[in-house]
């Protein structure tokens, strides 16, 4: 199974749990190439793990993965992306059902 692991603040972590929340924004910088390309294509994930800080017993989420976009912040939802700076590219992670939540 092939995963995607973020961490996540409490405001958006509690949104996802939600549902109501269904695209994680990631500015397109090296870091994030690396770590969503694969042999120069998007790569597919089964599910995304979110972690809401760094310690083994922060809160906890197993999310379906979608599928990655590619788009501009003028396109993306300011209400669910925090500080989207204008006239950069982001990639938009489509999450699908919550299939676990930890607290």
């Amino acid at each position: 199974m092939k995963i995607l692991h973020l961490t996540l603040k409490k405001k958006w972590f509690d949104l996802i749990a939600s549902g109501e929340k269904k695209i994680e924004y990631r500015e397109d910088k090296p870091h994030w190439q690396k770590r969503l390309f694969k042999n120069n294509e998007l790569a597919q994930f089964d599910e995304v793990h979110f972690r809401n800080g760094y310690g083994k017993k922060s809160p906890f989420m197993r999310v379906q993965f979608v599928g990655i976009m590619i788009t501009h912040a003028s396109l993306c939802n300011p209400e669910h992306g925090e500080e989207l700076k204008p006239d950069t590219r982001y990639y938009l992670i489509m999450l699908g059902d919550v299939l676990e939540v930890q607290r």
